[in-house]
């Protein structure tokens, strides 16, 4: 298996390639990314897919729970066990670890649901006075396979438009799947514009702040289709301990609500000893 391919080298959807290595235990490759490192997002995906593989597709993912447990390493491949905690007959239960050679670097846990009839209340709205994605600049330096572009970006708020790059089949898992991926993309920056030093720019960022994904939920509320445009509204609730805590909305351009993000990050500043 390649360890050294860049994130253009390959689809999404080859990411989602899983190799098995034993009953219920899954090997996915990694890739380097241009700032180095793993990216958070992957690991979700590719966990995600892990806990997919053991249930019928009549099961979707409603809600997941991440916790990033230590950095990872894109020289090596990436083992994610799964346990089966629960099958029931409305909603089972998957955990998922993820490790490498030096450990558990990543936990999951994820909750699936049969589809069925009830009530359909939508609170939030889209903001519709936002600029659309046709009228803003991409959002350079995240690889090729997410579109990013920055609407909004201030004190204790962000909008930014997200969605794949690469066409996904009409499948809701892989759709998941590739919400769960780009979902890691929209919650740091407003983190980190909400920061006293205020750093907007993502480049400079190193610069200030040791920076790394903590936690991280994801909630699914409807159907989604990953290659349309998402708009990602996020809220910073604050830094406390170097801790920055952001929860979001992700909704399509008709302003129909898809799913929640919330997630805490790491923003610790750089000090000169």
């Amino acid at each position: 298996m390649a360890d050294q391919l860049t994130i253009s080298d390959i689809s999404f959807l080859d990411l989602l390639e899983l190799e098995p290595h034993g009953p219920d235990t899954y090997v996915g490759r990694t890739v380097r990314y241009p700032w180095g490192g793993l990216f958070g997002g992957q690991i979700v995906a590719q966990a995600l897919r892990a806990a997919q593989h053991t249930l019928d597709p009549e099961y979707q993912v409603h809600s997941l729970h991440a916790y990033f447990i230590r950095r990872g390493t894109n020289k090596e491949p990436v083992r994610f066990e799964v346990d089966r905690i629960r099958n029931g007959r409305s909603f089972s239960t998957r955990r998922v670890v993820a490790r490498q050679s030096g450990g558990a670097i990543f936990n999951l846990s994820c909750s699936f649901q049969k589809g069925e009839e009830a009530a359909d209340v939508q609170i939030q709205e889209l903001e519709h006075g936002l600029p659309r994605p046709d009228a803003i600049e991409e959002d350079i330096g995240w690889g090729s396979m997410i579109e990013r572009r920055v609407a909004l970006l201030e004190t204790g708020r962000s909008a930014i438009w997200v969605r794949m790059s690469q066409p996904l089949p009409d499948d809701q898992q892989l759709h998941a799947c590739a919400t769960a991926f780009f979902s890691d993309s929209v919650v740091t920056s407003v983190i980190r514009a909400s920061h006293p030093l205020n750093v907007t720019n993502r480049s400079k960022a190193r610069e200030h702040f040791v920076n790394a994904s903590l936690d991280h939920s994801l909630y699914f509320q409807r159907a989604i289709d990953a290659n349309q445009w998402l708009l990602a509204d996020v809220t910073c609730h604050g830094l406390v301990g170097a801790r920055g805590l952001a929860v979001g909305n992700l909704f399509a351009m008709d302003g129909i609500q898809k799913a929640s993000v919330v997630q805490e990050v790491l923003m610790r500043e750089r000090r000169n000893l």
